[in-house]
């Protein structure tokens, strides 16, 4: 059967998968969600949920760094992908064997087409309609009342741009993005952040992973404005993670 990925590509996969290697950790948790735990044969060793999912999963390398020849070996039917978490060149070396579906995720309602699509692909329909409408249920807009600038990295200084999956959440949850007008992740310093004088700085726990000492030196060089640590698989991790923070 044809099925039509995030970027548009054609993916041709005959019948239900039974065996899926999963190369994204947000997706390889919402699987379990839908019932495949003992469908996934492979998955990156950045995939943490479920808890102790590298215990019994056969780990293929980073999300970036993949161990092409210990996938093929587990003769996949299907591998899932992400454009901006893979390497374009490796998806393109395994899509010549089997079928890849690639996902891409800029807003939430991308995120609830991928968690649609995937369903469908897998024979879970119903149940990844019920995860969707938890989904947004949880999430419901609240009214942007807080300007915010939301930090991903040190050294640079990173934060998220408009076209992002975490500046959508962060509209969700109440929060007005300082750098909404701007692509993907920008690269700032405390001085402009300073400069723009935002209600609440909020600092994530990854990629980067903020701690307290962040928190109160930047807290001291912005004079005090509000400085928060947040949960940042709540915030960039698409999919289901939401129904479990």
């Amino acid at each position: 059967m044809m099925y039509t990925d995030q970027l548009g590509n054609l993916i041709n996969i005959p019948s239900t998968p039974s065996r899926i290697v999963c190369l994204v950790p947000s997706i390889t948790e919402l699987l379990f969600d839908l019932g495949l735990g003992d469908n996934v044969v492979g998955c990156t060793k950045f995939c943490v949920h479920p808890n102790k999912l590298y215990l019994t999963k056969q780990m293929i390398g980073g999300t970036k760094d993949l161990n092409l020849e210990k996938i093929l070996d587990l003769h996949p039917d299907l591998i899932l992908a992400n454009k901006e978490e893979n390497n374009k060149e490796q998806i393109s070396f395994l899509s010549s064997s089997v079928p890849v579906w690639i996902s891409d995720v800029k807003t939430f309602d991308d995120s609830l087409k991928m968690i649609e699509q995937i369903g469908l692909i897998t024979d879970r329909a119903t149940r990844a309609s019920e995860i969707i409408d938890q989904l947004i249920n949880n999430l419901k807009p609240k009214k942007p009342k807080k300007k915010a600038i939301y930090l991903i990295w040190k050294d640079p200084f990173m934060t998220v741009g408009g076209d992002t999956y975490i500046s959508d959440i962060l509209h969700r949850c109440g929060y007005i993005n300082t750098y909404a007008n701007q692509k993907r992740y920008p690269i700032i310093t405390l001085e402009e952040i300073r400069e723009h004088n935002p209600d609440v700085v909020l600092l994530s726990s990854e990629p980067y992973p903020f701690k307290e000492v962040h928190l109160n030196t930047i807290k001291k060089f912005l004079n005090n404005t509000e400085v928060e640590l947040v949960d940042g698989e709540f915030f960039s991790w698409y999919g289901s993670r939401q129904l479990h923070t």
